[in-house]
């Protein structure tokens, strides 16, 4: 399996630091609003590398923060009048439907940055004992010169920054020993949540809260750190100078980056009219429409959202979808074990097929051409599985098409809705449930049929039901 890795600008063999294992951290949002298809994009790109990860048989420790102490959520804060934690717990929440709709597995942790602080600060000591940071009239500073390596991830050039682009300095330049010193830590203003520390009430800054959280849950070094493009120069490159400055060893073996998501071309910004929750995509597709739209690149590919791009995902989807469906229907009229001849025109090119899937995701996970594999397989099934197939066949492909699928996060087989008779059945059994007084088993059948799209309403005449 190669990778490609940022920190070397080449494709690499994946050895992990412990054999059969993975650790991975992915920068997660911060929470002060809806998500956005942007911040979909890493979390579908890197839930589908740890699925796969997974798949080839790696036990994946998987940590993605959400960042619940920043500007951006104390200003939305004062806005509505709450307090910051409101906010974050609020976004926090939503987030986790729109992951779920998304079809984002959960992280093995989800750490918040407020429940980190006092190994924030423990860092922040280490390097200032080290020389490495340094405070002044309650802020901490790191001295980023002192770290001979840095820029080794963005290669960008000290000299460079500091003469060619002054606006990729950090503010309050006067007080610093160099203007390219970083903020570790910065005192608590009048209306914004603070936190005691040795050089005053408080917060931390936000590249510190990532070194913290990754070297708490996962170690000192971590096998894969990724994020979008646009994390790399300043917060991964300060990450990177934190953790290895406090620590002594390398941070991370591979850094992986997504490239930006564009809408009709240009970059998305509210100031143009092209700003999208993944909400606002929601009420015009299927979520998992949106995903197989994001992996129909690659992730280091700039991606281009627009209606007929969508259009073109939805159908996509829905040709794997009616493949499967044509699958599971044959397979209750099939039987029997492979035919004569079965092996050549089924099995076989299903075989290679698969490993096809796997030579693409072995390469720097090319859900691309991944996706390509799968059409193919839904061609072999459209024309090489029929009636006179055996069971075995049928089963076969539809098997490897749902477990390719998976692999992608995709759902490659809708639930088939329920019969008129099925319905009515149902109900009768809930009705007999209630006069038994079983209410558990009565409330179950309800949840049941609602989560299959079927509303009951309990009248004075009977049961009615409707479909959603």
């Amino acid at each position: 399996m190669k990778i490609y890795n940022t920190l070397t600008k080449k494709k690499e063999e994946f050895v992990p630091i412990e054999p059969g294992k993975v650790r991975m951290y992915v920068c997660g949002p911060t929470v002060y609003n809806f998500i956005h298809i942007g911040n979909a994009r890493p979390m579908i790109v890197f839930d589908t590398v740890r699925r796969y990860m997974e798949y080839k048989g790696y036990d994946v420790n998987y940590v993605s923060n959400f960042t619940d102490v920043d500007d951006k959520i104390i200003k939305k804060a004062n806005e509505e009048g709450v307090t910051a934690e409101e906010i974050a717990k609020r976004y926090i929440a939503e987030c986790k439907k729109d992951m779920e709709g998304l079809h984002v597995r959960p992280a093995t942790k989800h750490p918040l940055a407020t429940e980190e602080i006092g190994g924030m600060i423990e860092m922040i000591q280490e390097l200032m004992e080290k020389g490495y940071a340094y405070e002044k009239n309650g802020t901490v500073y790191f001295r980023t010169r002192k770290f001979k390596e840095y820029g080794k991830l963005s290669h960008k050039n000290l000299d460079d920054l500091q003469s060619g682009n002054r606006s990729l300095l950090v503010s309050g330049e006067e007080e610093k020993e160099d203007p390219l010193d970083f903020v570790l830590w910065k005192p608590k203003k009048e209306g914004e949540p603070s936190w005691p520390s040795p050089w005053g009430n408080g917060r931390p800054g936000w590249h510190i809260e990532c070194s913290v959280m990754s070297k708490k849950y996962l170690g000192d070094q971590i096998d894969i750190h990724a994020g979008g493009e646009d994390l790399v120069f300043p917060h991964h490159e300060n990450e990177i100078a934190q953790s290895e400055a406090a620590n002594g060893k390398e941070f991370a073996h591979y850094w992986m980056h997504n490239a930006f998501l564009n809408i009709d071309n240009k970059k998305m910004s509210k100031s143009l009219g092209n700003f999208f929750t993944v909400r606002d995509i929601e009420e015009k597709y299927d979520l998992q429409v949106l995903r197989f739209f994001m992996l129909s690149a690659h992730y280091r590919s700039p991606l281009n959202f627009s209606a007929d791009l969508m259009t073109a995902a939805k159908n996509g989807l829905e040709r794997i979808r009616t493949a499967v469906s044509r699958l599971v229907n044959l397979t209750k009229e099939l039987q029997g074990d492979w035919k004569e001849g079965e092996m050549e025109t089924v099995k076989e090119p299903l075989e290679a097929l698969a490993a096809k899937f796997d030579e693409a995701m072995d390469d720097d996970f090319n859900t691309a051409d991944a996706i390509s594999v799968i059409f193919e397989m839904v061609k072999l099934a459209n024309t090489a599985v029929t009636e006179e197939s055996s069971l075995a066949a049928a089963e076969a492909v539809r098997h490897e098409i749902l477990t390719l699928c998976d692999i992608l996060g995709i759902q490659g087989q809708v639930q088939e809705e329920l019969l008129d008779s099925e319905i009515e059945a149902l109900i009768q059994e809930r009705t007999a449930a209630r006069k038994a007084r079983d209410f558990a088993r009565a409330d179950a059948i309800r949840q049941e049929l609602l989560e299959k799209g079927i509303i009951l309403e309990d009248t004075r005449q009977g049961v009615t039901w409707k479909r959603a």
